[in-house]
């Protein structure tokens, strides 16, 4: 029999478990129940750790096979084919798995290929969450080995070069429980028939598609009664082509034509997209009734009739975050979203927590079009915990002495917002409830500004990137934590 040492049973188990669940008297390994030893195994979340701790005696080891149920393989599997196979025999539980082959070079071993996906469908009975990130030799055929996993709720792809349209499609028409699908930088995805047949399903809950330049805003129409059901939507266009879909009118005009519910979507995120009135993903913004996070990053011709819509519906909204793309688009008439919409946000949605606004053009402040007035409105009358400005020009050190007055922000974030100096600076120590500050690429603060922060015990976090005016010293002391970097690159 194998025992530990009680001082070493007891400083591993504490790290882990609250000391009064553990008796330093009686810590062995035949008086731990196996209750108390899975509990550890949950809490621990590092790999080799996990591993070390299961190598430390028998009993250990075959708790920790029965209970592992995640693994996380990819350029280490060599050869691929032995080492998969032996793994998914020693861990018969697995339902989640993530092949990734980030960094991999052809010295590092033989990637996974289709017939590993093939003993993981055999191998791996209750297989629900698959990942497959960078692995450049899986193709149709090995999704379609998976798809006779029959509790498969969630495949995630990324950079999957010779997966197509037919592979997902052969996943989507037998996978009756699938639940979240995520496609990233799938390029040679074009056949959409998958989209119509997980329409007709309804199962779907969690939609990204992340850069896939054969997907386009227009054809998620095929979503149709799925849409009632998907409760939360990630949609990017790359941006290098991000134009090209403006032409895209025949599909884009499908929408119109159909009713489009979205009563439990709670997230979503449009990067890059094209928002046309009473087309295409615009449809989507004032149906949802129970948003709960909204981001629209650079999505073209969005304007305030959208946004004062989503409102009005999504009264239970705790995170919007905007990034307004240029006014030189080609867009015709093109209109910016303004203090309009900052208005409505303040009226309607009475939880919002946290507000991310940005400008794409630090180059041209006139084009700002959210004033002081607006936002120091939206954040006096919300109760914003989380305030994150990036390029906004028209906040100033007025703005900095206003939010003295707000009693719930805690964490604020500045971003090129080079009116700022450090008479507004010196507000920071006045503000009631702030526990974390960060600072990036703004030129008028120097070190001067954190003098009253000094020694105050204040701030908990203090974060200073690439402000130029800024040395390490002049920040030494101002929070408890403080993290300061300095890369002048992007002045140049």
């Amino acid at each position: 029999m194998t025992v530990l040492s009680n001082d070493v049973c007891f400083i591993v188990f504490s790290h882990y478990l609250p000391l009064s669940s553990i008796n330093k008297n009686m810590v062995s390994i035949d008086n731990l129940p196996d209750q108390l030893v899975w509990e550890i195994f949950n809490r621990i979340n590092n790999t080799n750790d996990r591993n070390s701790i299961s190598l430390t005696c028998k009993r250990f080891h075959n708790l920790d096979n029965e209970q592992r149920n995640h693994l996380r393989i990819g350029c280490g599997l060599n050869p691929a084919i032995e080492a998969l196979t032996s793994l998914s025999h020693r861990f018969p539980n697995l339902n989640k798995i993530e092949i990734t082959y980030s960094g991999w070079m052809s010295s590092l071993g033989k990637q996974l290929e289709d017939q590993g996906l093939s003993i993981l469908s055999k191998t791996c009975p209750l297989l629900t969450d698959l990942t497959l990130s960078y692995c450049t030799f899986i193709t149709d055929t090995g999704l379609s080995f998976i798809s006779s996993c029959s509790k498969l709720s969630s495949l995630k792809l990324n950079f999957t070069p010779r997966i197509t349209g037919c592979g997902i499609f052969s996943i989507v028409v037998t996978s009756k429980n699938l639940k979240t699908l995520h496609l990233t930088r799938c390029l040679n995805v074009t056949n959409l028939e998958w989209l119509e047949c997980l329409g007709k399903i309804q199962t779907l809950e969690d939609l990204s598609i992340k850069n896939c330049r054969g997907i386009g805003e227009g054809a998620l129409v095929k979503l149709g009664p799925t849409w009632r059901n998907i409760k939360r939507l990630r949609f990017e266009v790359d941006s290098n082509y991000r134009y090209m879909k403006l032409y895209d009118r025949l599909a884009v005009d499908r929408w119109h034509k159909q009713w489009v519910p979205c009563e439990n979507m709670t997230e979503v995120k449009l990067v890059n997209c094209i928002i046309s009135p009473g087309r295409g993903l615009a449809c989507i913004l004032d149906k949802c009734k129970n948003l709960k996070r909204i981001h629209l990053d650079m999505c073209i011709g969005a304007r305030d009739t959208d946004i004062i819509g989503l409102t009005q519906n999504s009264k239970n909204l705790r995170d919007i975050s905007v990034r307004v793309p240029s006014g030189f688009s080609l867009m015709e008439n093109p209109v910016r979203v303004t203090d309009e919409s900052l208005r409505a946000v303040a009226q309607n949605c009475t939880r919002l927590e946290s507000v991310t606004l940005s400008f794409s053009d630090g180059e041209f402040p006139s084009l700002s079009s959210f004033s002081l007035d607006g936002i120091l409105n939206l954040v006096k009358t919300c109760p914003v915990r989380e305030l994150v400005l990036d390029r906004v020009y028209s906040f100033n050190n007025v703005g900095m002495e206003a939010l003295c007055c707000v009693e719930n922000l805690e964490i604020l974030e500045l971003v090129r917002c080079q009116e700022i100096s450090d008479e507004g600076l010196g507000f920071v120590g006045q503000y009631r409830n702030l526990r974390v500050l960060r600072l990036t690429k703004c030129l008028g603060v120097t070190d001067d500004g954190f003098k009253g922060l000094v020694g105050l015990g204040k701030l908990e976090v203090l974060v200073v990137n690439d402000c130029p005016q800024v040395s390490s010293r002049g920040v030494e002391r101002a929070a408890k934590v403080v993290s300061f970097k300095q890369d002048l690159s992007w002045m140049y």
